[in-house]
């Protein structure tokens, strides 16, 4: 029944995937099956604890994301959580051997918005690194399945390729993130005073990234390429949209990829990746 009970609790992240991110649950239906549910799992964990600095506010953010750090290392430790969120991030923390480093990182900056409103460039550097890059690098040890070496190899470009998420995260989420929540990502930014030539700056930076992530990309394992590439798609064709509109329509306006346009970018990945272009 122990086999039941696994199952569930990776079929609860799975669920929490599909509610939350369309984009990346199109992402994870196309990597290999074996990966599906592993990466299901890793997003589900990160979600929720989103969710507590983000969402919760008639609670008590510090006590519950407390709770949730003690709760998810226990869950490691004993191998067991009755939180089906926990359970099925400590089965795959547990076999493929992903760094408690990395949960620590993703921990802290989750820790971070809870009291940081400004960030300055060090700041800025660790927030992306534990939100962001990490993710990447936990889904990395799943992809590469104990393969060390390949590990090493793809290590800098799953940085990169969640850094330049993340970034274009921002850049979408400016009006949200400030009116909202009273925080402003980007070193030395001033939202009210965001200019052409600051946002220029940002760009080239997040260009930077994605140019260095694609090559990792076409290098990752051939079950994991597609589901990849597909995310480093979509989210290269809302960097674009961005790019092209002005200051003032990104600090007034949530930027959206359509849905029917979603499903082109899949058909097009589909078929680069049967003609084993990517």
């Amino acid at each position: 029944m122990m086999a039941l009970f696994n199952k569930t609790a990776l079929e609860c992240s799975k669920l929490i995937t599909e509610r939350y991110s369309t984009s990346f649950t199109l992402g994870i239906k196309t990597l290999d099956q074996k990966f599906h549910l592993p990466i299901y799992a890793i997003y589900g964990f990160v979600r929720y604890a989103d969710e507590i600095v983000d969402t919760f506010h008639e609670y008590d953010k510090k006590t519950l994301l407390e709770r949730f750090k003690h709760d998810t290392y226990q869950a490691i430790e004993e191998g067991i959580s009755l939180n089906p969120v926990l359970q099925s991030f400590q089965l795959v923390v547990n076999e493929y051997k992903i760094e408690h480093e990395l949960i620590d990182a993703f921990l802290k900056s989750m820790e971070m918005d809870l009291y940081f409103q400004d960030y300055d460039a060090v700041g800025y550097d660790e927030y992306i690194y534990g939100s962001a890059e990490v993710v990447g690098l936990m889904c990395l040890r799943v992809f590469c399945e104990g393969d060390c070496d390949e590990f090493g190899r793809l290590r800098e470009p799953a940085r990169k390729l969640g850094s330049a998420f993340q970034k274009v995260n921002f850049l979408r989420d400016l009006k949200s993130d400030f009116v909202d929540r009273g925080r402003t990502y980007f070193p030395n930014m001033n939202f009210k005073e965001f200019s052409r030539d600051a946002k220029q700056e940002i760009e080239d930076d997040i260009q930077r990234d994605f140019d260095d992530a694609y090559q990792g990309i076409i290098n990752l394992p051939r079950g994991a390429r597609m589901g990849v590439y597909l995310a480093y798609t979509y989210y290269k064709t809302l960097f674009e949209k961005i790019k092209s509109l002005p200051v003032a329509k990104i600090q007034n306006e949530r930027i959206r990829v359509p849905n029917p346009q979603k499903i082109a970018l899949l058909a097009q990945t589909y078929l680069k990746w049967r003609l084993n272009v990517i």
